[in-house]
């Protein structure tokens, strides 16, 4: 396996944070193969205690899959190059308001089809052994960062697959051009007009990369070494990363955030070490050791002990989420609706909400959460109904059941804290009715590469909304484009012309209770249908020492580590 280095530097490798990256023993091989040589190893060792002021140690559920957000939907993956990277705009810490980010304001067309943005001035691309930037940043990155997406003849378009899922998604058919109008000003002109474009261009996906450092990598004959050794203008710089191991950064004081003395922009400490602990209880009891200040996504079965806890805080926060088990297409028993309606019928969803979210969730009834506008709450979801099941398979033509498998969801997340566990209820809910399903589970990045390649029969999957518009989860996981091709999450081909029209009309109209009535329409057309069951969504949840000031979990979106301070 070729070698790929990000730092060369030698530190001591005493440091307890050792003990913060052993025993992580991957089920399968990560996405990214990558592996660091002893010195850059020795950086990932050292300096990563709790007990040292300048560090801060986040410990995370899984690794990044690529460190370009451009090429995933990971919320891993974005937790990662959410500190690196920015946007054009960005979804405010804490809340759901736009706020400008690389892009200082914008203006809209009367027509509603153009969009220019003033960029920020003087801010400063980060550097690395090989890249030193002659210039700051500008309107040729913005251009460079969304053409790599948009054109078939991009040299950058297929380098690392060329996969944009978020791009593909959200713009890819409505996005004509985006034109540098001088150097501080851009223009993007649409097909069409699309009420939530500001917001999308907030998603952690559509950062601005350094035209410059891809056009040196170009002539140097390996443009696939953006993707993989970044330069950003964020508040951290990637330092080193180990595969299933850790991730390490080093702050960035040039970043613009530092420059304008914005607080929650600016790094606050000298090095963020994100170590890899896919278990949640492990995580927890690297948190209660002080090995890591903040741990992400503990079990919510957890909860207690943490209030409890001398050392740390219980820090809840009410993201908008959807969770769901797919079914594909491909397969012949979940093309027929009665199979698919039958099986939503089985599994008493009550009880296994209840269970998996040890009491603090909720079923969710439809695709989008209450705590969105354009929520259909006059939907009361699939009745727990064996009788019904046993009917409808029946009628289909399966009186005896039949075989199939249910991936399971190998990380925590709000809108499902123990995938194994949920994995399981069905799986003894469906044997009532004759259907024998094998459960089978990757580690995070594997999972996310099989299920996007169609390999599952049925899958968990789901996500958090990183803007405040409903159009995210139903467009990301549940469309077809123009040419009835899937949109990149919609791991189970589901091709429905009515239900992509609505989400369609919907986002070409500014009107918000016209919008809203269209995504009710959208999500009686998902309830009939049945492409998926929903599950239920609580709370996000973080174990934070009590030391730690100056952390502000996102609402929408990633969570930054600028700003934070430990003692």
């Amino acid at each position: 396996m070729a070698e790929k280095q990000f730092d060369n530097h030698i530190l001591s490798t005493s440091s307890p944070f050792k003990r913060a990256c052993s025993n992580n023993k991957p089920r399968e091989l990560s996405v990214m193969k990558s592996v660091v040589s002893m010195g850059a190893l020795a950086i990932l060792m050292s300096a990563a205690s709790p007990a040292l002021s300048s560090s801060l140690v986040v410990c995370i559920e899984g690794s990044p899959e690529t460190f370009n957000p451009q090429l995933t939907s990971n919320a891993t993956t974005s937790i990662v190059t959410g500190q690196i990277y920015d946007q054009l705009v960005s979804v405010k810490a804490g809340g759901s308001e736009l706020e400008p980010s690389l892009a200082e304001s914008w203006s809209i067309s009367e027509d509603g089809k153009t969009y220019t943005f003033k960029l920020r001035r003087g801010v400063t691309w980060q550097s690395n052994k090989t890249f030193k930037p002659s210039r700051n940043f500008n309107a040729d990155d913005v251009v460079f960062s969304f053409e790599r997406m948009m054109r078939a003849d991009h040299p950058y378009y297929k380098v690392n697959g060329g996969n944009y899922l978020t791009f593909n998604a959200k713009l890819a058919d409505v996005l004509t051009s985006v034109k540098k109008i001088d150097d501080h000003t851009v223009a993007f002109t649409l097909k069409e007009p699309l009420a939530p474009f500001t917001g999308i261009l907030s998603h952690q996906s559509l950062v601005i990369l350094s035209a410059e450092y891809a056009e040196q990598l170009l002539k140097a004959g390996t443009p696939e070494q953006l993707d993989l050794q970044p330069i950003g203008t964020g508040p951290f710089q990637l330092q080193v990363y180990q595969t299933n191991a850790a991730v390490r950064f080093k702050a960035f004081h040039d970043s613009w955030g530092e420059k304008t003395k914005d607080p929650s922009r600016t790094p606050k400490v000298d090095d963020l070490i994100m170590p890899i602990t896919v278990d949640a209880p492990v995580r927890l009891q690297r948190a209660q050791a002080g090995e890591c200040h903040i741990a992400n996504a503990p079990s919510p079965t957890d909860r207690e002990v943490i209030r409890a806890s001398a050392k740390l805080n219980l820090v809840e926060t009410p993201v908008a989420s959807s969770g769901f088990l797919a079914f594909n297409f491909k397969e012949k028993p979940f093309q027929d609706k009665r199979v698919r309606q039958a099986l939503a019928h089985a599994v008493n969803m009550k009880g296994l909400v209840d269970n998996v979210f040890d009491g603090t969730g909720t079923v969710t009834r439809a695709l989008i959460p209450a705590s969105l506008w354009g929520h259909n709450a006059d939907l009361k979801g699939h009745s727990y109904d064996i009788e019904k099941a046993k009917a409808l398979l029946a009628e289909a033509g399966y009186p005896n059941g039949f075989d199939t498998q249910i991936w399971a969801l190998p990380v925590t997340r709000p809108y499902m804290p123990n995938g194994r566990r949920a994995a399981e209820l069905i799986q003894a809910d469906w044997a009532k009715i004759g259907v024998k399903a094998e459960i089978v589970t990757y580690e995070w990045g594997e999972y996310v590469k099989r299920a996007r390649q169609g390999e599952s029969k049925t899958a968990m999957f789901g996500g958090i909304w990183d803007f405040p518009d409903p159009s995210q989860i139903p467009n990301n996981y549940f469309t077809c484009n123009s040419q009835g091709k899937p949109s990149p999450s919609n791991i189970g081909s589901w091709c429905n012309a009515a239900f992509s029209d609505l989400i369609a009309r919907a986002g070409q109209i500014t009107d918000q209770d016209r919008r809203a009535d269209l995504y009710k329409q959208a999500q009686v057309v998902f309830n009939e249908e049945m492409p998926a069951i929903l599950f239920g969504s609580s709370s996000a949840l973080l174990a934070v020492n009590k030391s730690v000031s100056g952390f502000v979990p996102a609402v929408f979106g990633t969570s930054r580590f600028s700003g934070v301070t430990v003692p």
